[in-house]
């Protein structure tokens, strides 16, 4: 699994710009953390493997929309369809599915 999860995070930051310490950060664990899974000395807990294929899935929907350093802005700004709360802060708080919710309304209106 190690590779897999590797490739994971590498998606993330190639198209959602997020580095390991911003990956540490959504996923409430420490950059060192990351670093292990990356390598593949360690593989993460279903908890935060759950989460880290969550927020690729999720960063997979945004670049639909944005490129990786828009994406990384969109994350972490406060959003009029999420009354002015910040991605970041969801995502980090467990609340992923209103943030996909809000992503599908905007590709749903991009693509009309």
């Amino acid at each position: 699994m190690s590779a897999i999860i590797s490739n994971k995070i590498d998606s993330i930051r190639d198209l959602g710009g997020i580095n390991s310490r911003d990956l540490a950060q959504l996923l409430s664990t420490t950059p060192e953390t990351i670093s292990r899974w990356r390598g593949g000395r360690t593989d993460p807990q279903p908890d935060f493997r759950d989460s880290l294929l969550r927020l690729e899935y999720l960063v997979n929907e945004l670049s639909e929309l944005y490129r990786p350093e828009e994406a990384k802005i969109w994350i972490y700004s406060p959003h009029p369809l999420l009354e002015g709360a910040r991605p970041v802060d969801l995502i980090h708080d467990g609340e992923i599915e209103r943030v996909l919710d809000v992503i599908a309304q905007l590709k749903d209106g991009a693509f009309l």
